[in-house]
């Protein structure tokens, strides 16, 4: 990939629950407009934004009169859609990444594998069902969404008594471990099988 390509890539999904889309610039600097109608859901995705350095536009509308499940799932397949989009043939990238924050009495640690292949293993616990309008169930799901659609392998952890700590202690590392995957560092395709 040469340095004046930019990673940036834009991918709308309209179903009869959910109406989204977002644009993603892997080569930003970590700007952020997010509207999904869910505040701490917004919250955590700006938060995203500004630590991987990826400028992202999310503009979310769904069925939030029944609840948010829909509308963080989607938005999770959406998000992984446009990553793989912007992403291109990966070459180049480092492929792995990982990160542990802490934030408070919590500490996340999450590590990446940007290798074609979508797995999730998450290990958390929350304390409340809700941080706001936000379900802390669909921490997991949205996390499996996304890995699922982008076909990204990764591994979370996280520990604490606060679930809001706990979260956005989970979305600052989950930003930091891709930042430090998908960062361009050669020309080459780190696989032995020559392709990603």
């Amino acid at each position: 990939m040469s340095q004046e390509q930019i990673r940036k890539a834009s991918v709308s999904r309209k179903t009869k629950e959910t109406d989204i889309t977002i644009e993603i610039n892997l080569d930003g600097g970590g700007k952020a407009a997010v509207e999904t109608g869910i505040g701490f859901f917004d919250h955590m995705l700006d938060a995203f934004a500004r630590h991987s350095g990826f400028d992202l536009t999310v503009k979310a509308a769904g069925d939030l009169h029944i609840d948010g499940h829909h509308l963080v799932e989607d938005t999770g397949i959406v998000l992984g859609q446009a990553t793989a989009k912007a992403l291109g043939d990966k070459r180049g990238i480092a492929r792995f990444g990982e990160a542990r924050i802490p934030m408070d009495e919590s500490l996340a640690e999450v590590a990446i594998d940007i290798s074609g292949r979508s797995f999730l293993v998450m290990e958390a616990e929350f304390l409340s069902p809700v941080i706001g309008a936000y379900s802390t169930q669909m921490t997991k799901h949205f996390f499996e969404s996304f890995a699922s659609a982008a076909g990204i392998n990764m591994n979370m952890k996280v520990e604490g008594d606060n679930d809001h700590h706990k979260t956005e202690a989970l979305f600052k590392a989950f930003a930091y471990a891709m930042k430090r995957a998908a960062v361009v560092e050669g020309q080459d395709i780190k696989s032995t099988k020559g392709v990603l």
